[in-house]
């Protein structure tokens, strides 16, 4: 599968696919008639590295993270780390904005306040 039918197919951004084969962890890529030709294995890195860009990693953190992926079962700690470090940050995120709705309401109720004073 070439590049653009893996983009239209399975919805990846071509940037996506360009940063997949520039890091060269595409070892099972194959050039064919000057195209790219993408394996199943190929496929689900991808979903892999979709879900990294989906959940906030950086692009850097998304080649780290594959890299280690590639390196095998040795590195599940790392990785390990990796997705809980993100998962503490995407909850503190989380718990900003609460604060900041709080703050949201706490600004609506006075206005609904003063015009119940009058």
């Amino acid at each position: 599968m070439t590049m653009e039918e893996a983009s239209r197919r399975y919805q990846i951004p071509i940037q996506v696919l360009q940063e997949y084969e520039s890091w060269g962890l595409c070892g099972e890529v194959k050039r064919v008639m000057g195209s790219w030709q993408y394996d199943d294995r190929d496929l689900e890195r991808l979903s892999v590295m979709m879900t990294l860009h989906d959940v906030g990693f950086s692009n850097r953190e998304v080649e780290e993270y594959m890299r280690l992926l590639l390196e095998g079962e040795d590195t599940k700690g790392q990785r390990m780390q990796m997705l809980l470090r993100r998962r503490e940050s995407t909850l503190d995120e989380i718990h900003f904005k609460e604060r900041q709705l709080e703050r949201l309401d706490y600004l609506r109720y006075q206005i609904r306040c003063a015009k119940e004073e009058k």
